[in-house]
């Protein structure tokens, strides 16, 4: 359990920061105009709000703490 809790602490840390910096986004896709059977998308390029990255950071750092301090 303490590897466990270790290994997805550092997971989500190293996640956390990689939001963080800026380099976590996704893809999403608006329709502009419909006409009958036909329409007109835009796909845009967003990124993920960066209150996931800090608490994605905080929440791996509580788990890997945990782990290492845990005793068994």
């Amino acid at each position: 359990m303490r590897v466990g809790l270790i290994i997805v602490g550092i997971i989500l840390l190293v996640a956390g920061l990689w939001v963080v910096l800026g380099h976590g986004s996704y893809e999403q896709t608006d329709t502009l105009v419909k006409v009958g059977s036909a329409k007109l998308t835009a796909t845009h390029d967003k990124l993920v709000p960066q209150w996931v990255g800090i608490a994605g950071i905080v929440v791996g750092a509580v788990l890997a703490i945990a782990g290492f301090v845990r005793k068994n």
